[in-house]
């Protein structure tokens, strides 16, 4: 037989008949290594140990201590073996796929009845019984022919479906764990065995299309988290519990924040409270990017699909965009808008009325602008994805020469505005050029050039996110992390070389003649909903004195104060505090209780003592213990917390 090359980790290569499996490579390096290994890496592809290697490669055998390669494996297993598991309970029931998530898996099932939570006890059950049956996992390749006949004998009419999309050339590979069977691409374990029957759990249930299609028959999903071992899943349901409680869609509720409901999906109703904190986060951002050199405009939200046309969004962003047919007076055809997705078309329409020079370079333009996105109506979740929203969105009209400094002011000013708003750190990514998009390959060598350039300019940790730039040029994006370890992509900062160009952009440089401007697009909290629901979760509710929406609830114990509780909350307004007055005939530790749901900053309580000696009794959110102080102290004293950092 032909002989291969084998290349192992540490350099060291070994010659074998080819079609030898990664399992006979184990077994040759020594017996132990056989008996712990569970897949390998050939040529940085995820190998199964059965899966013959025909030709020179470098190889890497796996063991449950590289985590990344073992957490696959236990999952895509534990996908299997819960639908194996559902079959043996409910062998009526017809499986369809069972890909690995983050932190799990999920697998599709077409059942009449619903799954309830007893099931999933049940079916976790059989699933540790199938683990410690140790069976063994095998895999076959299979012809497309057979592969068909074998599942329209079993009744399996979604698998027969995925046999026939599979490319005409590739492997149609089979796996059985024990005497279950299915279509898999693998890589898989070796025995049912070898996954830990105690760090997994089944999570939930979900509807979900067949392939995401609304036309197609609706399935039960089931999603299951796992890991290596019980302690990292004990840490996963804690962090799970952590992420409940910070839900900002329950305390967008307990706060009084805002709403949403089916008459308009996807779109905030925004409660006085909310609006509060919206505005006061507006505010702060004005000022910051006024003192930046930001000059602020307001462009509108409905366009003609002419511009979207000219820009490139109505080829490549349609399907995401809110479209208008009106009929004109006197028109002879229905004009068609769409509601602005972004921002940067009108801006370009801005910067070209009137001549630019070099020196008006670089010019900034910033608007809080309203855009629409459609998103799928399964896809809304909350603050977090709307169709309506708001963007503290800018662009830079600037020289190449300029992309490196502009970046560096960007990221500053970036970094100051997290830093107020609770976040002291972030990550950087540079995405580069995706599959669908506009432009020569030379002006993307271009603009992801002088993105890198300046991104080094600054600081150097960042990563390649590869194929995940906007349609139009690379992007950076930046991603902070909140109290809890969750990673958020909020900031943006794009380097444009084709928008200019199919608009028609231009100034006029030192040599007097015209030239194409780049446009950076950039944005920093991304949207103001979206920040806002990440703040809301970071804080678990209690945002900073500054933002948030009731900063100060002066509360009656007896009706005799409540005179001097509206004097109260007269002076605490006057300071430009937000304080509501409580003088609801309630025990005084019922109004607690209830603003401290709301997550109030400070209550301050008032009785017939309070109003003799002309003090307060403060009550922090999250403290036990209570002060006695005279009211103008502790009205100096919030009025200073309350004040917003950029202006103190």
């Amino acid at each position: 037989m032909a002989q291969i090359t084998l290349t192992l980790p540490d350099g060291n290569a070994r010659s074998y008949d080819a079609g030898v499996t990664a399992a006979d490579v184990a077994a040759d390096i020594s017996p132990s290594l056989a008996k712990r290994a569970i897949s390998a890496t050939v040529d940085g592809r995820h190998f199964d140990l059965q899966w013959p290697i025909d030709a020179d490669a470098a190889i890497a055998i796996h063991t449950m201590k590289d985590e990344k390669q073992a957490l696959e494996l236990i999952r895509h297993d534990l996908a299997h073996v819960m639908a194996r598991a559902v079959q043996e309970i409910w062998p009526d029931v017809r499986v369809t796929i069972g890909p690995v998530i983050e932190h799990g898996w999920y697998y599709d099932f077409d059942r009449k009845d619903p799954f309830t939570p007893e099931d999933l006890g049940q079916i976790e059950a059989k699933m540790r019984e199938i683990i410690n049956r140790r069976d063994p996992v095998t895999t076959e390749l299979w012809d497309r022919d057979r592969a068909i006949r074998h599942y329209e004998a079993s009744g399996e009419a979604y698998k027969v479906e995925l046999v026939g999309m599979i490319p005409e050339g590739q492997p149609i590979r089979m796996y059985w764990h024990g005497h279950w069977q299915d279509l898999c691409r693998g890589p898989h374990l070796q025995h049912t065995g070898q996954l830990p029957a105690d760090a997994f759990k089944l999570m939930s249930v979900a509807g979900a299309y067949w392939r995401g299609d609304s036309t197609r028959p609706m399935l039960q999903r089931i999603y299951g988290a796992a890991f290596q071992n019980r302690d990292d899943l004990k840490k996963y349901l804690t962090f799970l519990e952590e992420a409940e409680k910070r839900d900002h869609r329950r305390l967008g509720r307990e706060m009084e924040l805002f709403h949403f409901q089916e008459e308009a999906p996807g779109m905030v109703f925004w409660h006085p409270n909310g609006w509060s904190i919206y505005r006061a986060l507006e505010d702060y951002m004005r000022r910051k990017l006024t003192r930046a050199g930001y000059k602020e405009i307001r462009t509108p939200q409905v366009v003609d699909r002419k511009l979207w046309e000219a820009s490139g969004h109505w080829d490549k962003y349609r399907e995401n965009m809110f479209i208008t047919e009106i009929d004109e007076e006197h028109a002879n055809e229905k004009r068609v808008n769409a509601l602005k997705p972004m921002n940067c078309p009108c801006h370009v329409q801005i910067f070209n009325k009137g001549l630019k020079s070099y020196r008006d370079l670089p010019l900034r333009l910033a608007e809080f602008g309203s855009c629409h996105r459609y998103e799928a109506h399964g896809a809304l979740h909350g603050l977090m994805r709307v169709r309506g929203f708001t963007q503290d969105d800018a662009h830079i009209f600037c020289t190449e020469d300029q992309i490196e400094a502009e970046c560096a002011a960007f990221i500053d000013l970036l970094a100051g505005i997290y830093k107020d708003a609770g976040f002291a750190s972030f990550d950087i990514k540079l995405s580069t050029r995706p599959e669908v998009r506009v432009g020569s390959d030379e002006v993307w060598d271009k603009a992801e050039t002088a993105l890198e350039k300046a991104i080094l300019s600054v600081r150097n940790d960042y990563e390649i996110d590869p194929g995940e730039g906007a349609f139009y040029g690379p992007k950076l994006d930046f991603k902070l992390t909140d109290a809890i370890g969750r990673e958020w992509q909020c900031g943006t900062f794009q380097a444009d070389f084709n928008l200019p160009e199919r608009l028609d952009a231009s100034y006029i440089g030192p040599d007097g003649e015209k030239h194409r401007p780049v446009m950076l697009h950039r944005a920093i909290l991304g949207s103001f909903e979206r920040f806002i629901g990440i703040m809301i979760e970071n804080y678990a509710g209690k945002l900073p004195m500054w933002l948030a929406p009731r900063q100060v609830v002066v509360a009656s114990i007896v009706s005799d104060a409540d005179a001097y509780v509206a004097d109260a909350v007269k002076q605490l307004t006057d300071a430009g505090i937000r304080a509501e007055a409580d003088i609801r005939n309630e025990k005084i530790n019922y109004k607690i209780r209830e603003h401290s749901v709301g997550k109030v900053p400070v209550i301050l309580a008032v009785g017939r003592k309070e109003v003799e000696e002309g003090t307060v009794t403060v009550r922090r959110l999250g403290e036990q213990q209570t002060q006695v102080r005279p009211l103008a102290e502790v009205v100096a004293e919030i009025a200073a917390d309350a004040v917003p950092p950029d202006l103190r």
